[in-house]
C-alpha cells in the first residue's frame, strides 16, 4: 500500500490516515475511490474547488 501511494505521488501517511478515518462510513460499492490513484485525483479536485 505504501509503495502504491508513493508511485502515485501521494503522501502515504496522509492517504492512510484519511482512508482509516473514512472507511467505516464509506459505501462498499465505492471502495475503489479510496485507492491511492483515485484518492489523489479526488483530493486535487477538492483542493481546486476550495
Amino acid at each position: 500500500l505504501i509503495v502504491s501511494a508513493k508511485m502515485n505521488d501521494v503522501d502515504p501517511q496522509a492517504w492512510f490516515a484519511d482512508v482509516l478515518a473514512r472507511i467505516a462510513a464509506h459505501p462498499v460499492q465505492r471502495l475503489g475511490e479510496l485507492l491511492p490513484w483515485n484518492w489523489c485525483n479526488r483530493n486535487s479536485q477538492v483542493n481546486q474547488a476550495a
